[in-house]
């Protein structure tokens, strides 16, 4: 049986990619995606006077942010959700616990702190930014916080 495959040059490849991910429109995925995983008709979103764009849900246990800083390719999109306020008991093994998970089980996401919360969060460029890869950077944050959060505050919360 023959096979018989499409030789593309490598200019051919970039300007397919490029065409791909520019007719993209962010905003749409996002909403889709944060449709497909919200709970409790939860979602909400604002504009900022700048031209980006936030969005709350409820997942799980957690509430998780996206948000949007523009629509050019050198706009970001982050992804939070708080897991832990601080301060809490026994910060150091707190600490070390996080900087291993980092190591072995957050994918693209990462255990952080921004402004006395523990948060798992994940940011990226827009530039050739797939909605495969804005479905699984907020789903990562998810899932990641929601798996986690009960235990962090049972474990290290404040009394």
């Amino acid at each position: 049986m023959a096979s018989y495959q499409e030789t593309l040059t490598s200019d051919e490849s970039i300007n397919e990619l490029i065409a791909e991910t520019t007719g993209i429109n962010h905003l749409e995925v996002i909403e889709n995606v944060i449709d497909s995983l919200e709970q409790d008709d939860s979602a909400m979103v604002s504009h900022t006077p700048e031209g980006g764009y936030l969005w709350k849900f409820k997942y799980g246990s957690v509430e998780v942010f996206v948000q949007l800083n523009g629509t050019t390719d050198e706009d970001t999109i982050t992804v939070w959700s708080t897991v832990l306020n601080l301060p809490a008991k026994d910060e150091p093994r707190l600490l070390r616990y996080l900087l291993e998970l980092n190591c072995s089980s957050t994918f693209e996401a990462r255990f952080g702190i921004i402004e006395n919360r523990v948060v798992v969060i994940s940011t990226r460029t827009l530039a050739e930014l797939s909605p495969g890869e804005v479905s699984r950077l907020i789903t990562i944050v998810a899932t990641i916080a929601d798996n986690n959060d009960e235990a962090l505050q049972t474990e290290f919360g404040a009394t």
